[in-house]
């Protein structure tokens, strides 16, 4: 296959909420891009989440598993809503997103974080703490109290966090190899004054460091120092490695700082070029079906695995590009002070990426 050429095939699971809503920006976005570069780009739907246990009763049907161990890359919507909140059911939709990251083997979950100038004032915090923002933070991703023993009862329950070395290590590497790329120091996040499991990821830590990246400087932090750190001085952080929960919990906080969960992408990696790609918001069935919802983290997305599992760095800079034009001209939704529908903001991103790339055409 020739270098400048793609040809590959990507799974859609538009999942709920809001989900079906991005995923379909993502879906014509992902088509123009074919278009404008030349490619070969084989698009398939699936069900995950609430809809698939609406239609077959399981949160992730084989059909669905099966279509993405062939694919070389997922895009994904959103799971959940109040119609599957029955905290007494044994079947939930967060159950397929838990099940297809642990199946796939992604382990790494990466979420960038960076400020556009023009959003400043779309965040809560004072524009002079934004300065100089640019932040990747690595989530471990299938470990953890998300996937230990869990026990519940009416007077008793308990969720068991465990990690092994090997899950440690291999995320912490992930995260060395991009600080090393940034140049950047990299902080890892713990509570090793309280955790067992904290002070295994500080011993596994530094043998990681010392045997891979003896160039790279890194440092320890506690979550709840690292959590008012976010707030009172963001641009501190480089790269931040953490477990599974904290690394949910600090990248929801994290999206504070760009003043919108809409507008952040993430990719859930593993040990090759396969991923899933994801906008980090939630389904928020409170906008579904309204056309309210922000598509841009779903296109960052896109823009990741492009560059992550497709190798085409050009297209994810193109998208990147667009996603920047759309926002600084205010071409965008009303959490971002905007006045465009989802479908009006993917247009646009669509237009500004015709406006910059070039049909090309590589013959070996």
């Amino acid at each position: 296959m020739n270098d400048r050429t793609v040809n590959a095939s990507i799974v859609l699971l538009p999942g709920d909420g809001i989900g079906p809503e991005v995923t379909a920006e993502a879906d014509l976005l992902i088509q123009d891009v074919a278009r404008h570069y030349d490619l070969t780009l084989d698009l398939q739907t699936e069900l995950i989440g609430g809809a698939a246990i609406d239609a077959t009763g399981e949160p992730l049907p084989q059909q669905s598993l099966d279509a993405c161990r062939a694919a070389d890359a997922i895009i994904l919507g959103a799971v959940g809503g109040p119609k599957w909140d029955d905290p007494d059911s044994k079947v939930r939709p967060e159950q397929g997103l838990l099940a297809i990251r642990k199946a796939l083997g992604l382990y790494a979950n990466l979420r960038p974080v960076r400020i556009h100038p023009s959003l400043a004032h779309a965040s809560p915090l004072k524009p002079e703490y934004l300065e100089g923002v640019d932040i990747m933070v690595v989530r471990e991703l299938t470990g953890g109290s998300y996937f230990g023993e869990k026990l519940e009862g009416d007077d008793f329950a308990s969720d068991l966090c465990t990690y092994s070395r090997e899950e440690i290590e291999r995320v912490v590497i992930k995260a060395g190899h991009i600080a090393r790329d940034r140049n950047s120091t990299l902080t890892v996040i713990d509570k090793a004054n309280v955790m067992a499991t904290s002070r295994l990821w500080r011993k596994v830590t530094d043998d990681v460091m010392a045997g891979h990246f003896p160039d790279v400087n890194y440092e320890f932090m506690l979550v709840d120092a690292a959590a008012m750190f976010i707030i009172s001085n963001p641009a501190r952080f480089k790269v931040i490695v953490t477990e599974n929960m904290f690394g949910d919990i600090l990248t929801d906080e994290t999206s504070m700082l760009v003043g919108s969960m809409g507008m952040l992408p993430s990719a859930s990696l593993g040990a090759g070029k396969f991923g899933m790609y994801e906008p980090i918001h939630g389904s928020a069935p409170d906008i579904a079906g309204k056309g309210l919802a922000n598509p841009l983290g779903m296109l960052a997305s896109v823009a990741m695995m492009f560059d992550y599992s497709l190798g085409r760095k050009d297209i994810a800079r193109g998208i990147e590009q667009a996603i920047s034009a759309c926002i600084t001209d205010g071409e965008c939704t009303a959490d971002l002070g905007g006045t465009l529908s989802t479908s009006e903001a993917g247009k646009a991103v669509r237009k500004r990426l015709a406006e910059n790339s070039q049909p090309r055409s590589v013959t070996g």
